[in-house]
């Protein structure tokens, strides 16, 4: 199995510490200018020397502590000092004063809902299957002062716990589980990582598993056999109800053994429905002829539709032309 370094998928952001504000910046070019000025003006008047010199001193002094001293954290962050290497207390949100060389800022923390991946390659499951699991962690840090003092890194640390634990839900987990209970999955990652960042003031908020790959062959047989389990449920689809139209005809049958009127009623009714299309011709076995009288009661419709013709074409003749 290979796991992504911490590096790669949590990124520890420490681009704040040892930043000078932006303001104290500006106070402290604001000063230099001040005490340049009053310098040059105290030396037309011809003040002494030891006098320009002082001024220019304590205006840089000023500005100086100033640039060091003051800070500006955001509204989501708080920010951890230390005194002499100890740990004295949490600053802001806003702006805040430190003393310089003495005070340390080594941590700014965020207090918002972070979003970090971290992904499992090549993890087998349960039932020796090698997978590859890509996962979205959504976690915030509620104590600034655990994440700072119990954890070196606690970005970096929570980028492996959150990948030993989707390593350890694998291999407990059959592939079918894996990709048919993902909820199941999420809730039991996200436990199993709160459990272990608890102690650092981080908690999860929820994990979501975003894909799980498996081997191409495997993907393909999976793929074959799916097919096969709906052209098996399509035969049994398939039997069953000629299963149940056997059983129809065989009621029926019971119906007409002891009567036959019905049977020949039945047998006119669908000689009668195939007869009704033009041009439509039936066979008839010379069985079912002499048996249901068919040809004395074909040849008594066929004289009566001639005789219909005849009568309506004597009353065509009939009718006097204007």
């Amino acid at each position: 199995m290979t796991i992504r370094p911490a590096s790669q998928s949590i990124m520890y952001d420490d681009k704040k510490e040892g930043q000078i504000n932006g303001i104290a910046v500006f106070v402290f070019i604001i000063l230099l200018l001040i005490s340049a000025s009053a310098a040059v003006w105290m030396g037309l008047d011809g003040v002494d020397v030891g006098w320009i010199i002082g001024e220019i001193l304590l205006l840089n002094f000023v500005g100086l502590y100033i640039l060091l001293a003051f800070k500006v954290a955001e509204q989501w962050e708080k920010s951890i000092v230390l005194r002499m290497g100890r740990y004295i207390g949490l600053k802001g949100p806003g702006p805040f004063w430190i003393i310089p060389i003495v005070d340390t800022i080594p941590a700014w923390i965020d207090h918002r809902v972070m979003v970090a991946s971290f992904t499992a390659e090549r993890t087998l499951t349960k039932d020796t299957v090698p997978v590859d699991v890509d996962a979205v962690l959504f976690w915030m840090v509620w104590d600034a002062e655990k994440a700072a003092l119990e954890v070196e890194n606690y970005r970096a640390a929570i980028a492996w716990a959150a990948q030993t634990a989707l390593r350890e839900i694998i291999g407990q987990m059959e592939l079918a589980d894996i990709l048919v209970g993902r909820a199941k999955m999420d809730d039991e990652l996200q436990r199993i990582i709160d459990e272990r960042t608890t102690p650092w003031g981080i908690t999860v908020q929820s994990v979501e598993i975003r894909d799980v790959i498996i081997p191409s062959g495997l993907e393909d047989a999976m793929s074959r056999q799916a097919q096969a389990e709906r052209e098996r449920q399509a035969r049994v689809i398939l039997g069953e109800s000629e299963e149940q139209i056997a059983a129809s005809f065989a009621k029926a049958s019971q119906a007409y053994r002891n009567n036959p009127t019905a049977l020949h009623l039945r047998a006119m009714n669908m000689l009668f429905e195939g007869l009704k299309e033009r041009g439509a011709m039936v066979i008839v076995p010379s069985s079912a002829v002499d048996t249901m009288n068919l040809g004395g009661m074909m040849g008594m419709a066929s004289m009566a539709d001639k005789a219909e013709k005849m009568v309506s074409g004597d009353k065509d003749e009939a009718i006097p032309e204007e």
